[in-house]
C-alpha cells in the first residue's frame, strides 16, 4: 500500500490538507496528518484539527509522498522548521514525490529543491525566488515535485497525486465518486 504524510502547523490552510487527506484515502492510501506540534492545531480560517500523529513520530517513518499545505503564518512555520526542511530533502533525495500548494513551495525553494525546476504557487510566493521557473497553471510538476497555486486547486491537485502514487485508473475511479 502507498503511504503519504501530510504535515499540518498551526495556521495552515485546512481546506488543502483535508482535501488531499479525504481524496488520497478515497483512493485507498494510506495517509499520515502530522503536526509539527502535539494535540489540536488551529488553521489559517480558525479551524481546528486533530492530527493523526506529531511530526516527531512520523519522522521514525518511511513514505511515498509528503506533502505540504499553504496557508499563513503555517507556510512560514512549516519553513521555519529544520525538520521539515530536512524531511524534503530527504524525500527528493531518495526520489520520493514532495508536493506543496499555495504558498508552500517556497518551503521547497527555501530548501533548495525548486533551483531551475517548474513549480507554481499562489500568486508572489515564489518571487523571493528568482532560480524557479515559474509557472500560471492549475499545477506544475518536474520529476517528483509537484506544486499547486491554492484552496481552488486543491482538488485537482489531490486528485493529481492520487494519479502519481496508485495510477490513472484510480483516479478515475475516485473522481467518478465524487461526481465531477
Amino acid at each position: 500500500m502507498k503511504t503519504a504524510l501530510i504535515l499540518f502547523a498551526e495556521g495552515s490552510e485546512e481546506l488543502e490538507a483535508v482535501t488531499v487527506v479525504n481524496i488520497l484515502r478515497r483512493a485507498g492510501i494510506s495517509v499520515t496528518l502530522a503536526g509539527l506540534s502535539g494535540g489540536a492545531l488551529r488553521g489559517s480560517r480558525g479551524i481546528v484539527l486533530m492530527p493523526d500523529t506529531t511530526l516527531d513520530e512520523a519522522l521514525t517513518h518511511s513514505y511515498d509522498m509528503v506533502v505540504l499545505p499553504g496557508g499563513q503564518p503555517g507556510t512560514n512555520h512549516l519553513k521555519a522548521d529544520a525538520r521539515v526542511l530536512e524531511l524534503v530533502q530527504h524525500m527528493a533525495r531518495q526520489e520520493k514525490y514532495v508536493a506543496a500548494i499555495c504558498a508552500a513551495p517556497s518551503v521547497l525553494a527555501s530548501a533548495g529543491l525548486l533551483d531551475d525546476k517548474q513549480a507554481t504557487s499562489f500568486p508572489g510566493a515564489l518571487t523571493p525566488f528568482p532560480k524557479v521557473k515559474q509557472q500560471h497553471a492549475a499545477i506544475a510538476e518536474d520529476g517528483k515535485l509537484i506544486t499547486s497555486r491554492g484552496p481552488g486547486t486543491a482538488m485537482d491537485f489531490a486528485l493529481t497525486l492520487v494519479e502519481r502514487l496508485a495510477g490513472s485508473a484510480k483516479r478515475q475511479e475516485v473522481e467518478a465518486g465524487l461526481q465531477r
